[in-house]
């Protein structure tokens, strides 16, 4: 079977199921939102990192994003729904690329929005604080942003396809974000640069002192995004629909 029909029917079960589409719009209300309040609030601390605060709203953001991955892959998992994917594309493979490629399009295209969006609305609120900022740097920003968002939701549908789970992801991803990641933070030792959301979002920072610098740790997270996948695929493979 042809790739582009099963990925038009793939993006038609993602269309046409609201909580996938009230996700993207979370991701690009909150986004938005915290990013141009922490413009509002963030000039006067000691780190202030402009470039950082046109996007600071992904800490909420990328929630939305890791949701709308694993509940578009765990919908598969009810009432059937693999099996009758499974006996329209026999190819798990096929269909699996074709499923993961109707998830990372919208991801993306919502994210690199959700992204320009925050931009425009921070720099209003940051003032002249954002001036400062070069158009390389604003640029690469959106762009990392944007990819970043979507490989967080592939990493949670790789997931959601291991654990057959969408709650079950949600569970151990969300409070790994906001605890281990958000909380603990430093206190974990350089381990925490390797984490995926850490490593990824050294690319939305104007100034970096880690060992990873913007694309080497955007890297980082899509090799945790790949691993999810393959992940994924090889359960899939294995276990009965």
């Amino acid at each position: 079977m042809q790739f582009a029909p099963v990925l038009h029917a793939e993006w038609l079960k993602i269309r046409t199921l609201r909580s996938l589409l009230g996700a993207l719009a979370a991701l690009f209300v909150t986004t938005t939102v915290f990013s141009a309040l922490a413009g509002a609030s963030s000039t006067s601390e000691p780190e202030f990192d402009p470039l950082f605060t046109t996007q600071f709203g992904v800490f909420l953001g990328q929630i939305a994003a890791i949701s709308f991955g694993a509940m578009a892959m765990s919908a598969e998992f009810r009432n059937g729904a693999l099996r009758l994917s499974l006996a329209a594309v026999p190819q798990r493979g096929h269909w699996f690329v074709a499923k993961m490629t109707a998830i990372a399009l919208p991801a993306l295209a919502v994210g690199l929005l959700t992204a320009l969006a925050s931009l425009f609305a921070t720099r209003a609120t940051l003032g002249p604080a954002a001036d400062g900022l070069t158009a390389g740097e604003q640029a690469r920003a959106v762009m990392g942003c944007g990819i970043y968002l979507a490989l967080m939701a592939l990493f949670a549908a790789g997931l959601a396809t291991l654990l057959r789970s969408g709650v079950t992801t949600l569970s151990l991803l969300i409070p790994f974000i906001l605890i281990v990641s958000f909380v603990i933070g430093d206190a974990a030792g350089t381990a925490i640069e390797f984490m995926p959301d850490r490593a990824g979002q050294v690319i939305l920072q104007q100034t970096h002192d880690g060992a990873l610098g913007p694309w080497s740790g955007l890297g980082v997270t899509a090799l945790w995004a790949a691993a999810a996948l393959l992940a994924g695929v090889w359960s899939l493979r294995r276990r009965d629909a």
